[in-house]
């Protein structure tokens, strides 16, 4: 009992070698990832604008059109904020929106509310959801059209002196008898004007906003048609909605899901569903096990270091303790004539055993095969020690 088998130490713990080796593809990437954002960064440190912006002079920027326009001497003011805007309109000012569901309701009736009685014109490019508050009379169509370039069929005054033009896109519903349609496409207009209740303001609503790009603005008619319709008063208040906007968190008694937009919770809906179906067609399908044949031999040696490793990443020391003692048990007992079924029975097998050894070895014998589970890492390798001992002790001739 007092001999201890000699275990070559293994650590467990990975050494700092193979940290290095696991994490430095992370790392490397990690930093690939941060040089190129800075690289980013810096590049577009400058004046850069986007779409439809009238200081822009990219393909999708419109400074060519305030270009042209300040030559006729009319004035372009660049807008970003709801109070701006508002008060910037006049009858001598048309306000261009140029992404107008970018609005929230409570903006769109409030823009609505000034420019009706402003006797200007207002502009906007592409409306969708927007359009029955900021044009009440129109509705969008379900679907837009798939033609670019369409004739004017009509006879509002700037559209037959541009002609052709590219204005396919959003295409809308009139309801009021005295709106001007033009630029038809499947039956339905691209561009329409309506004229206010009262005084000489209008709205025109614009299915595309191709003829205002700088890369577009010399094809077809799409310089005349957009000099015209925004060139007619001597001011231009080009308004470019911002989420940053103070007055657009200003949501009244929307809950939430009224302020995201119908397609989000759609799109929402699809993904779940499709989800879902992933779920389902990846799940694991439970049945009977079938055995396999292993596709490579593993050493028993590998194969109990793996599950030594387990065991301690667990802090399962109570398992391992229990793993150690049934497995020396069961085969202590056939060497000291004791039935397997009874090896894990302490009456029958240490009286056995202590016959086998000699002497009185009931309580140490006891504490080690059927005692509590060690309380340390350092207690379990003893108990695997002592084990290990007895068994050499009881197969000694």
């Amino acid at each position: 009992m007092t001999t201890e088998a000699s275990l070559p130490a293994t650590s467990a713990s990975p050494t700092v070698g193979q940290v290095w080796t696991r994490a430095r593809g992370v790392l490397i990437a990690v930093v690939l990832l941060l040089i190129g954002a800075v690289a980013t960064a810096v590049i577009r440190s400058g004046a850069q604008y986007g779409s439809l912006d009238p200081r822009s002079t990219a393909p999708y920027g419109s400074r060519a059109v305030a270009t042209l326009l300040a030559e006729r001497g009319v004035t372009t003011r660049v807008v970003t904020t709801l109070d701006e805007a508002r008060t910037a309109v006049g009858p001598d000012t048309t306000l261009l929106i140029t992404v107008p569901d970018l609005l929230t309701p409570h903006q769109q009736q409030l823009l609505h509310g000034t420019t009706r009685t402003s006797d200007g014109r207002t502009v906007l490019i592409a409306p969708r959801t927007s359009v029955d508050t900021l044009a009440p009379g129109l509705l969008a169509a379900p679907a837009a059209g798939f033609d670019s370039t369409l004739p004017p069929g009509c006879r509002m005054t700037a559209a037959r002196q541009a002609g052709a033009a590219e204005t396919g896109g959003m295409r809308y519903r009139s309801h009021d008898a005295r709106a001007d349609t033009c630029y038809p496409s499947e039956g339905l207009p691209t561009l329409v004007r309506l004229p206010a209740a009262s005084g000489d303001g209008d709205t025109v609503v614009l299915g595309s906003p191709r003829i205002l790009y700088n890369d577009r603005l010399d094809e077809q008619g799409n310089a005349s048609l957009a000099l015209q319709l925004l060139g007619s008063r001597s001011h231009l208040v080009w308004y470019l909605p911002s989420l940053s906007d103070s007055s657009a968190s200003d949501a009244g008694e929307e809950s939430f899901l009224d302020l995201l937009p119908s397609g989000w919770l759609w799109g929402t809906l699809q993904l779940f569903v499709a989800a879902a179906l992933a779920a389902l067609w990846r799940a694991r399908r439970l049945g009977p096990l079938v055995p396999e044949k292993l596709p490579v031999v593993i050493r028993a040696s590998e194969t109990v270091e793996g599950r030594a490793r387990l065991y301690r990443k667990a802090n399962a020391r109570d398992r391992a303790a229990a793993a150690l003692r049934s497995t020396t048990r069961t085969r202590l007992a056939p060497l000291v004539g004791v039935s397997s079924a009874q090896a894990h029975t302490p009456e029958a097998l240490l009286p056995a055993l202590s016959t086998r050894l000699g002497g009185d070895g009931h309580p140490p014998l006891h504490a080690l095969l059927f005692g509590p589970p060690p309380g340390d890492d350092a207690a379990l390798i003893a108990l695997a020690d002592q084990l290990d001992a007895l068994e050499s002790e009881v197969r000694r001739p």
